[in-house]
């Protein structure tokens, strides 16, 4: 426990945070000088996705780009260990760039660099760090190889057919195909599940085929996968004929059992499913049963989000998209036929990866300002804030009394130069993380002036005038402005001083014309700037144009005089309907009119005099209305719309030259719209035939013009009219002109020389562009020689655009240079460039390695340098590598990842300080020289030692509220203590609202991990900050809210709802009390007698509450055991009435005698059959239901009965493309015709025909089919069957009133 004088330190600390006032960051100009000179940390501005899949059959690209000034380097992790690009061949690096290039044209895996990649952006100021990428290749492996013995099922059951697909990256998409690639039919009764098995809620006979497959489509490959197919027999209890199906009887009259529903997926009656904030939500239930179910949605206690609901896959799957936190709940599927319904509830969980509340952003401070930064993030489970500086925990940095950590916020006070840095901020749940970079940097810069020196301003007499200063500096240094040199500064009256250094004129008047100085100052110096002000003469029209009407044929004129200010130059110009007016050899203007000759319908329209000078202009406008010649009414003029013109014609070419010729045309009419201009359009036929090119554009009072050309092109022109309506048609196209060739005009582009090993250099450069290339044979010289030596130019020509040099010297200078050439000559020679052969190996390496100032985070690096002559090529930088060798805190375990750090010197006794290291720890490290692409051999090893330092923040923090009136904290030990700890240190006090309480101080030993606190008051809400501590002192503070007595507001009860049966009543409420802590009373006032009834539980809502009187009104509210005051509105309500037996309907005199009626009908048709057998000749025997049966039989006989489908001999049906397949093991050698049936016979369960009993063979009549009188027996039989084996068929299917119709059909 800390004493008074701890006591005493938190309140002087409490007093200084009140005093303390932050100044506002200071906000750096786009200035172009500005931005050169100022150093900055580095910032990422762009990177590759964190969850990045790419395809296999590319090249790999890693983004990484970043900002900054000096020059930034870029280094990568890979699987959190330092990645050696320069020890890849396949790795490059973009120039001035982070982002990695992997190729794969020499061979490789790309499976050989999954993992997670993390780029640092480094110079002297910061690190930045992009997000964690993990690289994943795309992958679409094979299904495995399976066989699948037949599914047989009995018809009407369900059936789910898996289809398990292999595990691709991204999953692969789903879905069943028969074997002519025909989607399988999906309906209510069949359908895909999310799972990508085929569901049947009960199946048909019509269902059986051989060709179920389940197919697999990967989406990066474009390739699909398909599942070795299902067989599917369907067992039926009576026959079945295809013929017979329709969609209202499926079964074809057959007698299927009907079942209840059942859930096939979800099963049972309760799931649940958790789902990330603004993702998608998809809850789906398929049941089986027969009829097939429906199935129905809805939410427990709540609507469906109508807006962001959709119901797919005939209503068996719930859609929300972008989930939020109002989503979750239960969510309750019903499935029912007429048999009865059931339901399954779904408990929707909505957690979120952390999202930004307040993501911080770069501070620019001056010295000795404060300032703050600010990282607020929220997400569910609530996200762990940490922060980084350069990319290395907080924590592992000194304690500085200019920085103050408070959990989500870091305060800076009285910032140094030198404390420049790049802060990150981590926000991570188990759900994901955020990563934000934000740069602190320090900036100390004498004023400056931003405009340009000396200025002229110019402003009209009485106008607002503005004379701006733009400065900078840091600190923001104050300003004042002077006039002529003299006073105390311009402030006040009609001037007024802006903050940004802009001095407002309310009024300029001739007298304020004079030479105004404004002067920058602060503690580091001064800079001033002139402008001069001259305060002019307004320009104004003084005779305006005037509106007029002229006859066809005539003279219109306008006027516009113009008076200005004598030192102003003014310029007129024209418009005619707010377009440039393009004057011809018809219209005249001169200094105060505008003259229009030979006026026609053309010409009407608004004229504009446009009088503008440098600083101010003035316009005027009027109205030209032209009149035909017998009327001066203008309502005589056209009253047709105006419409696009047409097609120039008769397009003439004249005067050839080597590089242009005449075009003239004949313009089309214009429809009532002048042709404001005219479009050239070229075609050639060598380099794109039949593409037409725009040349050039030229006025509408035009129609001969020079056209500039190129040379050796074969062109044909063509024109294009176009009015303030559009644009006409082309013309026909020109005859052809050929211009003559030439030599080579342009200079070929790009030309660069660079190695692409160590004894090459490669030379290359843009090809012309077609229409450069001015005659045939196009090709290249190409000249190089080292640089410096003296020799001979050494030159190749070729017709490629590279040229490779061979067996040069490692990393070389050469100066090159290029010309193009063609048949006609030599085009003009480049400017010699300087590149460079390949790099090598650097040979040397740096020696007696050694450090000094080692603290707890930093240690000064000092070395010999190598000579310039044995890097070979151009020097990088020196690169470190250090590694944590172990921690001198007793049995931590540590990372031995080698990292490194670059050293750009050059100076004879080059030295660094290296930074971001873990206190209390053992190093090694050794150094290397490196170029653009190798490294050098490595010098000796260096061990030292860190000193120690503050630890981490506990590694959780964790608070519970088990109870009202206790708190219950528990944390775990530093991941880094950074040093021997000796114990904690936990500060609280309460909260309410913005307003903190009195601060509480405990301390624990090392050993003790959890505190107990007894609250006051069960409402109050408490704010622990909680460190540990080693002899250094108090490590980064882990700060946490307290969970207020259930989400921060009054406790309530609300929401209650009763469902009242006769003699009982399901109770429902909602309430903020904290579960499994709070008991409730149910109290039930009788409204006959008010008589009141109490019912206490402990339990949760809903409740049933039995022994209610039936058909009775009841008062009903709910409140609180433990807090009588806080109550439910009352709710009344009424219960069913007792059930009543009803009348039986049987004993009724009406139902009586209905039924006596139906039996004498019943009768008479009886009677009726009976006669009409005895003359119809012999039938069977088989009783009164095979008799009634054959009666109502129609007489025609002829109709056939000839099943299509085969049965197996298990009853089972068997499809092939829609007609029935014979068994082909018993009748491998049988025809089809063999195998059908004769008409009129029945198959048999067994498969084999039997005759119909009903055969004319039997009555004595031959087998010839004859027919008798009355045509009862139509049909062929020749087929003849001992009678004893007919009769024993009839004996056995006498029973069924079926077959007794098969027989007679």
């Amino acid at each position: 426990m800390l004493g008074q004088g701890g006591h005493a330190a938190l309140a002087l600390m409490s007093l200084l945070l009140l005093l303390w006032q932050e100044a506002a960051p200071i906000e750096v100009p786009q200035d172009a000088k500005i931005l050169q000179d100022l150093k900055q940390p580095p910032t990422i501005i762009k990177q590759s996705v964190k969850d990045y899949i790419v395809d296999p059959r590319d090249n790999i690209i890693i983004e990484c780009e970043a900002k900054g000034n000096p020059v930034l380097t870029f280094s990568w992790r890979r699987n959190g260990k330092f990645f050696n690009i320069g020890k890849d061949p396949r790795v490059t690096m973009r120039k001035r760039s982070g982002t990695l290039e992997i190729g794969f044209r020499s061979g490789g895996r790309p499976e050989d660099y999954e993992g997670e990649y993390q780029c640092f952006a480094n110079n002297d100021l910061g690190v930045a760090l992009s997000n964690k990428i993990l690289l994943r290749v795309s992958k679409a492996p094979l299904w495995p190889k399976e066989v699948l013995e037949p599914v047989s099922v009995t018809e009407g059951s369900p059936l789910v057919l898996p289809c398990n697909p292999p595990p691709g990256l991204p999953p692969p998409f789903t879905f069943w195909m028969d074997s002519s690639m025909s989607p399988i039919p999906q309906d209510k009764r069949v359908s895909m599940g999310l799972n990508g098995d085929l569901y049947f809620s009960n199946v048909l006979a019509q269902d059986a085929h051989t060709d179920y497959s389940c197919n697999a489509r990967f989406l990066f490959t474009h390739t699909i996968q398909q599942k070795n197919p299902f067989t599917l027999k369907v067992q039926t209890t009576e026959p079945f004929n295809d013929t017979s199906y329709n969609a209202t009887d499926p079964y074809g009259g057959r007698k299927v059992a009907e079942s209840t529903p059942i859930f096939l997926s979800p099963p049972g009656t309760e799931s649940s499913k958790m789902v990330l904030r603004d993702e998608q939500l998809l809850l789906e239930c398929i049941a089986a049963g027969l009829p097939t179910p429906t199935i129905k949605w809805f939410k427990k206690g709540g609507d469906l989000p109508g807006r962001k609901v959709k119901f797919e896959n005939y209503n068996k799957t719930l859609k929300i998209i972008n989930v939020s936190e109002e989503d979750a709940g239960e969510y309750v599927c019903m499935a029912n036929n007429h048999l009865g319904s059931i339901r399954h509830s779904i408990f929707v969980q909505i957690k979120a990866a952390p999202y930004w509340l307040d993501k911080p952003s770069d501070l620019v401070l001056a010295p000795d300002e404060n300032g703050r930064l600010v990282c607020r993030a929220n997400g569910n489970p609530k996200p762990n804030i940490q922060w980084l500086i350069n990319g290395h925990p907080i924590e592992s940095y000194p304690s500085s009394p200019n920085r103050q950590e408070l959990g989500d916020t870091i305060i800076f006070r009285s910032v140094q130069i030198g404390s420049s840095a790049v802060y990150q901020c981590n926000a991570s749940n188990q759900h994901g993380y955020l990563l934000a970079n934000a740069f602190v940097s320090v900036l100390d810069m004498p004023p400056r002036m931003l405009g340009p020196k000396n200025q002229l301003i110019k402003v009209i007499e009485n106008n607002r005038t503005f004379l701006d200063c733009p400065f900078f500096g840091s600190p923001l240094p104050d300003l004042r402005w002077f006039k002529n040199g003299q006073g105390s500064g311009l402030d006040g009256g009609q001037y007024r001083v802006y903050i940004n250094g802009t001095l407002e004129i309310k009024r300029a008047r001739a007298e304020d014309e004079g030479t105004y100085t404004c002067v920058a100052n602060s503690i580091l110096g001064t800079a001033e700037n002139q402008v001069r002000l001259e305060v002019k003469e307004p320009t104004r029209i003084v005779r305006l144009p005037e509106h007029q009407s002229a006859i066809r044929g005539s003279t219109a004129r306008f006027d516009c005089k113009v008076k200005s200010d004598p030192s102003l130059t003014v310029t007129v110009a024209w418009m005619k309907d707010d377009k440039p007016l393009h004057l011809g050899w018809r219209l005249r203007k001169d200094e105060e009119s505008l003259t229009i000759p030979n006026v026609n319908e053309g010409d009407e329209g608004t004229y504009t005099c446009a009088v503008k000078s440098e600083i101010d202009q003035d316009s005027a406008s009027a109205r030209l209305t032209v009149l035909e010649e017998a009327s001066l009414n203008p309502s005589v003029s056209s009253a047709l719309p105006p419409d696009r013109p047409d097609p120039p014609m008769d397009l003439d070419l004249s005067d050839p030259a080597a590089r242009s010729v005449r075009l003239t045309w004949i313009p089309g009419n214009d429809h009532r719209s002048p042709i404001t201009e005219f479009l050239v359009q070229f075609e050639e036929d060598r380099w794109e035939p039949n593409r037409w090119q725009n040349l050039s554009t030229y006025p509408g009072d035009l129609n001969s013009v020079i056209l500039q050309l190129a040379p050796f092109v074969n062109y044909q022109f063509r024109v294009i009219a176009i009015n303030s309506v559009g644009q006409s048609q082309p013309s026909r196209p020109s005859p052809r002109y050929k211009t003559s060739g030439a030599a080579p005009d342009a200079i070929p582009r790009g030309l660069r020389g660079w190695g692409s090993k160590k004894d090459n250099m490669e030379i290359t450069w843009e090809p012309l562009l077609d229409l450069e290339r001015n005659g045939p044979n196009l090709h290249y010289s190409i000249w190089w020689r080292r640089k410096d030596s003296g020799e001979e130019w050494s030159n190749v020509t070729t017709v490629g655009s590279k040229h490779v040099v061979h067996n040069t010297e490692t990393y070389v200078p050469y100066e090159i240079k290029l010309q193009a050439r063609n048949e006609f000559g030599s085009g003009p020679e480049s400017n010699v460039i300087i590149g460079y052969s390949g790099e090598d190996k650097p040979t040397d390496a740096p020696t007696d390695l050694q450090v000094s100032k080692v603290d707890s985070t930093k240690a000064n690096v000092h070395w010999k340098p190598v000579d310039p002559n044995t890097v070979q090529g151009e020097f990088k930088e020196y690169r470190l590598y250090y590694w944590r060798e172990s921690s001198q805190v007793p049995g931590l375990i540590v990372s031995k990842e080698k990292k490194t750090k670059g050293f750009y010197s050059t100076t004879a006794e080059p030295s660094g300080i290296l930074s971001d290291l873990v206190p209390y720890s053992k190093y090694k490290m050794f150094m290397v020289v490196a170029n653009n692409h190798f490294e050098g051999p490595p010098s000796n090893t260096v061990e030292f030692n860190t000193k120690e330092g503050v630890p981490d923040a506990p590694r959780s923090f964790r608070i519970y509220r088990r109870s009202l009136d206790t708190i219950y904290l528990e944390w775990e030990k530093p991941l880094e203590p950074n040093g021997i700890l000796i114990g904690y240190q936990l500060r609280y006090q309460t909260v309410n609202g913005s307003r903190l309480g009195r601060s509480h101080l405990e301390t624990f030993l090392p050993n003790v991990t959890d505190f107990t606190l007894r609250l006051s008051d069960r409402s109050t809400r408490y704010k622990f900050f909680l460190s540990a501590l080693t002899q250094v002192g108090t490590g980064e503070v882990y700060a946490e809210e307290s969970p207020h007595f259930t989400n921060e507001v009054a406790p309530g009860i609300w929401d209650l709802t009763v469902k009242a049966n006769s003699d009982y009543a399901n109770v429902s409420w909602n309430h903020n009390f904290p579960a499994g802590s709070s008991e409730f009373v149910l109290e039930f006032t009788l409204d006959s007698d008010k008589t009141v009834k109490i019912v206490p539980v402990k339990q949760q809502p809903p409740i049933t509450v039995a022994d209610l009187i039936a058909g009775a009104e009841y008062h009903l509210r709910v409140y609180s055991h433990e807090l009588n005051s806080v109550s439910s509105k009352s709710v009344s309500f009424k219960t069913k009435p007792a059930y009543i037996d009803h009348v039986d309907i049987a004993t009724q005199g009406w139902f009586i005698g209905l039924m006596c009626a139906i039996a004498l009908i019943i009768l008479i048709l009886l009677i009726v059959c009976f006669i009409k057998r005895s003359r119809g000749g012999k039938y069977p025997g088989g009783g009164f239901v095979t008799g009634l049966a054959m009666c109502l039989v129609r007489d025609k006989k002829d109709l056939p009965l000839d099943p299509v489908d085969q049965k197996d001999q298990d009853g089972s049906f068997d499809y092939q493309n829609g007609s029935s397949v014979p068994d082909r093991n018993e009748n491998e050698n049988s025809s089809d015709e063999d195998n059908k049936p004769l008409q009129g016979s029945q198959t048999s369960l067994d498969g084999n025909v039997k005759e119909s009993d009903d055969s004319l063979v039997d009555y004595g009549e031959g087998g010839d089919g004859q027919f008798n009188e009355d045509g009862s027996f139509i049909g062929q039989y020749t087929v003849k069957k001992d009678k004893d084996e007919t009769e024993g068929n009839e004996s056995s299917e006498a029973t069924s009133p079926v077959n007794a119709i098969y027989s007679l059909a």
